[in-house]
């Protein structure tokens, strides 16, 4: 059967987020949905990861098989008119028949987007955060993510895997204008991740805490030892990589 790569962006405000869960709007149920309709055959539709309630997405992978070939000009063209104008699958390809756009992702990298100034044309995609930020300072603790080690204090549900252990790749901040904006790629994140990390460097930033209590936070393997997650919204699945 012929293996179908969709590349998608999504806006996850109105979203549970990637994953079907019942009587919740999910966008991979939304996309599922569309793709038989247009097809008329049942599919299984298989995500990256998962992106948490509220985070958008600007280069999520999915993949599906079905019994037909088609026309991908056309079929993207009829997808993007039947799925809501939160979403946008902006590539389709077809892939080797054992493609799976999970396991065969070598890593995921996010971003997180920090507003200096308050804006309605940006509430629903940054954090508004009041303070001035040395990024210089963002970076000298972000270093000591880098690596490959148990994330159990990130995690917003400890007893969900057993296998805590992410293998960090990079962590970095940088200015654009009124933004501040925190980069990380990983070869996987655990629920809630990215947003307790970027919460704990901020509250960091804040009292100014040494980078050797950041190492006891990971090492102590404690939710409670870390900070507050920062909300959802400023968080964008950014890449995906094969």
């Amino acid at each position: 059967m012929p293996n179908y790569k969709l590349h998608i962006q999504y806006d996850g405000s109105n979203y549970c987020g990637w994953q079907i869960q019942k009587n919740q709007p999910s966008v991979q149920q939304t996309l599922k949905d569309a793709i038989e309709t247009l097809i008329r055959e049942p599919i299984v539709l298989n995500g990256s990861g998962r992106t948490d309630s509220g985070v958008h997405a600007l280069g999520q992978v999915a993949n599906f098989s079905c019994e037909q070939k088609l026309d991908l000009y056309r079929f993207r063209y009829s997808l993007n008119n039947t799925i809501p104008y939160d979403m946008a699958v902006t590539k389709i390809e077809e892939v080797d028949a054992a493609f799976h756009s999970r396991y065969d992702a070598k890593s995921r990298a996010y971003l997180y987007f920090i507003s200096k100034n308050k804006t309605p044309f940006f509430k629903n995609y940054t954090h508004f955060y009041y303070s001035p930020l040395n990024v210089q300072y963002l970076n000298a603790l972000s270093k000591m993510l880098i690596g490959e080690r148990d994330y159990t204090s990130f995690t917003k549900h400890e007893a969900e895997t057993e296998n805590k252990i992410c293998n960090i790749m990079n962590a970095q901040w940088r200015k654009e204008k009124d933004f501040s904006i925190f980069r990380i790629e990983a070869t996987r994140f655990l629920h809630g991740m990215v947003r307790t990390i970027v919460g704990t460097l901020l509250d960091f930033h804040k009292e100014q805490k040494s980078i050797e209590e950041l190492v006891k936070i990971i090492e102590a393997r404690d939710r409670t030892k870390a900070g507050e997650a920062v909300p959802a919204k400023g968080l964008f699945l950014f890449k995906v990589n094969y």
